[in-house]
């Protein structure tokens, strides 16, 4: 089974009516709210896109260059649905997600794939040729996914971790720091792969908490943040 899978599946069972992923960008000035169904239709839509358009396979190679952002949580966890390998180098990659805003980054891989990181999901416009726009080529696909066959657990999931490390190592980090599906998590931890995507994404789905994920977060409205969403538990946030 897939790491997207042993997370979303007890998030969707729950039926909890808060937001999974509550998102603030401080430099765009932007905040916008993601249920767990809203989510799982963005990761299921990445996936249907990377197995119908690009033949992503398990074990394929998927780079990921993306800020802490509700569109990088729809793409990481569609990569993983379908069996894809999560990693950094897009010169092996078959896709390589970047932001629209560095295209530099992803430009050896087969495709790339730019992210607006627009907070209500729009498209990048401007884009040279031969560069795919995530928003539009995900959008007319299905808001379900089923693999075509189990992934096994052996298949490389994150950098140098397999699904089932990399599911042990999630259970043992949310046990590590207590997080429980009660709690709502206000974090400024960036997804670095792959300390930053463990604790700061995959520890709070683990855990059927709540994340608030401030990027860019301004210091003089932590504070705000904190009463605002009656968070309960911090990761990375020093004011």
């Amino acid at each position: 089974m897939s790491i997207t899978q042993t997370l979303l599946a007890p998030l969707l069972a729950s039926g909890s009516p808060r937001p999974l992923i509550t998102h603030y960008d401080d430099a765009a000035g932007t905040r916008v709210e993601l249920s767990r169904a809203t989510v799982a239709n963005w990761a299921a839509k990445t996936a249907n896109w990377l197995v119908d358009e690009l033949d992503v396979e398990p074990g394929t190679p998927v780079s990921v260059s993306l800020p802490a952002h509700w569109q990088t949580a729809g793409i990481l966890l569609g990569a993983w649905w379908c069996g894809a390998h999560v990693t950094e180098d897009p010169r092996t990659a078959e896709a390589a997600f970047v932001p629209a805003s560095s295209l530099e980054t992803g430009r050896e891989a087969r495709t790339v794939v730019a992210v607006g990181l627009d907070a209500l999901g729009g498209s990048a416009t401007d884009l040279p040729d031969g560069v795919l726009d995530y928003a539009s080529e995900v959008r007319v696909h299905g808001d379900d996914f089923t693999p075509l066959a189990p992934i096994p657990g052996s298949t490389p999931a994150l950098l140098d971790s397999s699904v089932d490390e990399l599911s042990s190592r999630v259970r043992a980090r949310t046990a590590e720091l207590g997080i429980g599906k009660d709690d709502r998590v206000l974090s400024t931890l960036e997804w670095s792969l792959d300390g930053g995507v463990v604790d700061g994404l995959l520890i709070v789905l683990s855990a059927q908490a709540s994340l608030v994920q401030c990027t860019k977060p301004d210091p003089e409205k932590l504070g705000k943040r904190r009463n605002d969403e009656r968070t309960t538990v911090e990761l990375g946030v020093e004011s």
